[in-house]
């Protein structure tokens, strides 16, 4: 391959990614620019990316006419809670599960992915009744016992990949070295797996957050709905959306999501970095 090819192979590549990155972020730049724009521009036949005349009315009229507040301290809550409790029970089931490999670890492993394929509609019926009769119905202990099962699959999934990913070699280094299981497991394993377990908290937690239908089939109490739910509340009885108040709480809905991973992907990759080269 000449010189000119490769840098034209290149150029594509650099092309292509940029062009990806513009396609993931035009609904959040649209979001964005709805959320700002007076409500005559909104109407025009010819709107405009950039809002000619930047309001903030669009975000006090959003928090005027729903509990947005409470709303995102109960998807908070939820989300939090389930995230923890799904990584503090995934993670030494994915421990056992990658270092004894077995065919019946085998098979878990391919039931926890077909798992996710089950739709929503199946087991919200069953799910109800059985909240039911534990009179966890229109509560968010409910929802978070229901987040986390739904959760945990996935995050099982993940977390059996990271294990693997961190060599055996390491910890029977540490036995011959007279370190025992538990300090082995605190010591040199827990820090190779702690990126793993970040990223792994954090698709709980986004998967929570953004969750809408389970919450909007348990929870009945306008003061228990979290945010996705109160989200559609901006939608009239003809379905007609209030399209500037509806931008402004769906972009506050997105932030949390958005610092969230600005915040720790630099610590996620330098874990990456750290545990390779422990490694």
């Amino acid at each position: 391959m000449t010189l000119r090819t490769r840098r034209s192979a290149r150029a594509g590549q650099y092309l292509a990614l940029v062009a990806y990155l513009v396609f993931l972020a035009f609904p959040l730049l649209w979001l964005i620019s709805t959320a700002f724009q007076p409500p005559r521009e909104l109407g025009s036949l010819h709107p405009s990316w950039i809002p000619g005349d930047p309001t903030l009315a669009n975000f006090r009229q959003a928090f005027d006419e729903q509990p947005l507040l409470q709303a995102a301290l109960n998807s908070l809550i939820a989300a939090v809670c389930a995230a923890v409790v799904a990584v503090a029970i995934a993670t030494p089931m994915a421990y056992v599960m990658a270092r004894h490999r077995s065919r019946l670890s085998t098979a878990a492993t391919g039931w926890v992915v077909i798992s996710q394929a089950f739709p929503f509609v199946l087991v919200i019926i069953p799910l109800f009744l059985i909240l039911k009769n534990l009179h966890l119905i229109n509560s968010l202990a409910g929802l978070v016992m229901v987040y986390v099962v739904w959760s945990l699959p996935f995050a099982l999934w993940m977390l059996v990949g990271y294990v693997r990913a961190v060599p055996p070699e390491l910890e029977q280094a540490a036995s011959v070295d007279g370190a025992g299981r538990f300090r082995t497991l605190v010591s040199i394993t827990a820090p190779l797996l702690a990126p793993g377990i970040v990223a792994t908290a954090l698709f709980a937690f986004i998967t929570a957050w953004n969750e809408f239908f389970f919450a909007l089939v348990l929870l009945k109490t306008p003061e228990k709905q979290t945010l996705p739910v109160v989200l559609t509340h901006f939608l009239g009885a003809e379905g007609v959306a209030d399209l500037g108040p509806l931008a402004a709480a769906a972009f506050l809905a997105t932030l949390p999501s958005l610092v969230i991973f600005a915040v720790i992907q630099k610590r996620i990759t330098g874990g990456m970095l750290t545990g390779a080269v422990k490694s």
